[in-house]
């Protein structure tokens, strides 16, 4: 079996914590819950439900898919506040800083019903966004927000911050050391990821699959990638020789979920339908069974 070295995506600085302050644990700990889950999608006992045992939480499998999740979250900062949910009103403002509720801006005048917020002062727009995620997508999705816009913020801070650079240093290692054939990388994890393999080309990598990535959000990251897109096109990594990207047609992290429109290398965009709660998690992706095709001649 080949090896896999899987990227995280948002929310993940909790395992560090739950880990002693140890990221070699947070990442082992992780590592563990990618092999059930991907073990899940690979013989069919999840399904699109994610769920292969009776209390709703993936089985042990024994399998060893993943040699290693690279882990990078305690590079971003520890958070203010994970998770937290504005109360109904709008004030999400204050569960952010500057720059998150900048990100938080561009990224929500992006969703359908929410676009015609763009013409708004901040404050309000922000305001008109929470509520507009409160009654369509429940509480889960505001919380995503305030756990995506400051990591995505405090990443994309300038283009030579110690964080950013600490983060693809991670990502780095992970690689050089385990010499995987195959990468998978979630959410903002597929930014550090796809960063990574061009700042170190020496890197090569038969098949990187990104899942719910916002690589192509215009005004968010896209603009904002190192090396910055030429154009208004990305390309794939030199060290990168087949790339694919999955994404949840209600992902609201991955605008848009096709990335061939703004990317030269993707060989495969596909969509699929995990839930329109729960769009987002690793779980739900890494368990339907999308992923394969693609890794099953690696396996």
């Amino acid at each position: 079996m080949t090896a896999i070295v899987g990227v995280h995506g948002i929310g993940k600085y909790h395992y560090y914590e739950e880990a002693g302050m140890s990221a070699s644990a947070a990442a082992e700990a992780l590592r563990g819950k990618w092999n059930r889950y991907l073990h899940g999608g690979l013989t069919g006992l999840t399904g699109l439900n994610g769920l292969n045992s009776p209390n709703g939480h993936p089985a042990g499998s024994g399998e060893d898919y993943v040699t290693a999740v690279a882990y990078y979250a305690h590079h971003l900062g520890e958070p203010g506040r994970p998770g937290a949910v504005p109360a109904r009103g709008g004030r999400v403002e204050q569960a952010m800083d500057a720059e998150a509720q900048r990100v938080f801006f561009h990224w929500a005048t992006q969703l359908e019903g929410i676009k015609e917020a763009a013409g708004e002062s901040l404050t309000g727009a922000l305001r008109r966004a929470t509520e507009w995620l409160l009654e369509r997508l429940e509480e889960r999705a505001v919380s995503f927000a305030t756990m995506f816009c400051p990591e995505v913020a405090a990443y994309l801070e300038s283009t030579g911050s110690p964080a950013r650079v600490r983060c693809r240093e991670a990502v780095a290692e992970a690689i050089r050391r385990h010499n995987p054939q195959v990468v998978i990388a979630h959410s903002l994890g597929s930014v550090v990821a796809y960063e990574t393999l061009h700042a170190y080309p020496e890197l090569n990598v038969d098949l990187l699959i990104t899942l719910g990535s916002p690589l192509g959000m215009r005004n968010v990251v896209f603009e904002r990638l190192m090396p910055a897109p030429a154009g208004g096109w990305g390309i794939r990594p030199e060290g990168v020789k087949r790339w694919v990207n999955i994404a949840d047609k209600d992902d609201i992290a991955a605008i848009p979920p096709t990335l061939r429109g703004c990317f030269n290398g993707v060989d495969h965009d596909g969509l699929v339908n995990l839930d329109w709660i729960d769009f987002h998690s690793v779980r739900r992706y890494l368990g339907s069974g999308a992923l394969n095709p693609f890794l099953t001649p690696y396996l």
